[in-house]
């Protein structure tokens, strides 16, 4: 094993010395490309461009371009063009490498590497944000609404203010609506209307957000987001759900978006509300069928994603709840009104009863007295002989008319 070891590595070595010992052999050299620059062309946007070398034979081969991109995103391609355009985050800085590569036949002779960087944005550590998330939506007038939202970093003093942009291909827009936090800082921002276009595919959305503070200079910071992976996809429309002798039949349209049918597959959701089994079923037409116990009651619920024609983005929200079966559930706010009624209710009455078994009324609101009189009387003793003398005429007098009346009815009758 060892020896074919061995064996092996010397044919290979021998092999790398015959091709580099080639262009040398034909009298050929490969030089580097010459005038090699980077220039940032627009937000997160990077512009390579170099020249042929001068001193380099073209006569009966091909020339080409190694071009090697070290960071932000390693990456490695060729290319006919002496130029070369770049979509990156930048924030961090930007290096690349690039070689002459000569064809002839089957033969490929490399040049020496040409290297070039770009330096890191400017700005005090730990200052750019963190936590940016970005979330698209495509409304019901076939455009484009973005939403992002991001944390202050560690190091940013409180009076640091944060300002977005975002560019979709050429074009580049400032953030006009913001969220504060506490700190009055911004940390959140709304577009109603971009120009982000919903008929592609798989395009970038660049995010950028610099800042300003009285006391650090704030660094930059550069993402890159696929336009579709951010989008949150729409609740499927118009869901109809009912019964058909034993088995539960579901229709419904797809999300509102360009893309058609074909691109979207579902989550159906349903939930037994009598024995409180569940299921989650993924589904890639716009209809179901399924058999259920119809004397069980069962609520259902669809969502959408993207599924073959693009980047399978956010899952939209769940579509409103459908109830199907018998012993249908009613309005639940109608029964806790109901319930929250007839408990009220029962309380006050079981509250008077306890009160008028006790006397509690009574003891609560006790009768109002009858005022007393503050004015003594000035002739207490003349009243009292008066009330005395005036009972006995009464009396005497009560007798003497008696009489009269008797006198008066015997005339009258005879």
């Amino acid at each position: 094993m060892a020896s074919t070891m061995r064996v092996f590595l010397i044919l290979l070595w021998t092999t790398n010395l015959v091709q580099r010992n080639v262009p040398q052999a034909a009298g050929v050299q490969v030089f580097p490309p010459v005038n090699f620059t980077l220039t940032v062309s627009a937000l997160a946007q990077v512009l390579l461009h170099w020249k042929p070398n001068p001193n380099q034979e073209q006569k009966n081969y091909t020339i080409r371009y190694d071009v090697k991109i070290l960071s932000p995103v390693p990456e490695e391609y060729d290319t006919k063009k002496t130029y070369s355009i770049q979509t990156a985050a930048l924030h961090n800085g930007f290096s690349a490498h690039i070689r002459t590569l000569l064809l002839h036949n089957d033969l490929q002779m490399r040049s020496d590497w040409v290297k070039e960087k770009l330096l890191p944005l400017p700005g005090a550590p730990e200052t750019s944000v963190t936590n940016l998330s970005c979330v698209t939506r495509i409304t019901i007038s076939s455009t484009v609404s973005l939403r992002c939202t991001w944390l202050p970093g560690r190091g940013a003093p409180e009076d640091t203010e944060y300002f977005l942009f975002y560019r979709y291909e050429t074009y580049t827009e400032e953030c006009q609506d913001y969220i504060k936090d506490k700190w009055n800082r911004n940390t959140e921002c709304r577009f109603s209307v971009t120009h982000v276009d919903p008929e592609e595919v798989d395009k970038l959305i660049v995010i950028h957000i610099n800042g300003s503070s009285k006391y650090a200079a704030i660094k930059p910071f550069q993402q890159l987001f696929n336009q579709n992976a951010i989008e949150k996809v729409n609740v499927p429309r118009n869901v109809t759900v009912f019964l058909e002798q034993n088995d539960l039949l579901a229709t419904w349209e797809k999300p509102i978006s360009p893309f058609p049918k074909e691109c979207f597959e579902y989550e159906f959701y349903l939930f037994n509300l009598k024995s409180g089994n569940k299921q989650i079923l993924k589904i890639s037409s716009n209809d179901f069928r399924l058999w259920i116990d119809v004397t069980n009651r069962y609520s259902v619920q669809i969502r959408a994603n993207h599924h073959i024609c693009c980047t399978r983005g956010f899952w939209s929200d769940w579509s409103e709840i459908i109830y199907v079966g018998q012993n249908k559930l009613e309005n639940p706010i109608a029964w806790i009104l109901a319930v929250l009624c007839v408990s009220t209710y029962c309380t006050f009455l079981l509250v008077a009863i306890i009160c008028k078994i006790n006397h509690i009324w009574s003891k609560l609101f006790p009768p109002i007295p009858t005022p007393s009189n503050k004015f003594r009387d000035p002739f207490p003793n003349d009243y009292e002989r008066a009330r005395t003398c005036t009972s006995d005429l009464e009396t005497e007098f009560g007798s003497f008319a008696e009489g009269l009346y008797c006198s008066a009815l015997d005339n009258s009758v005879f």
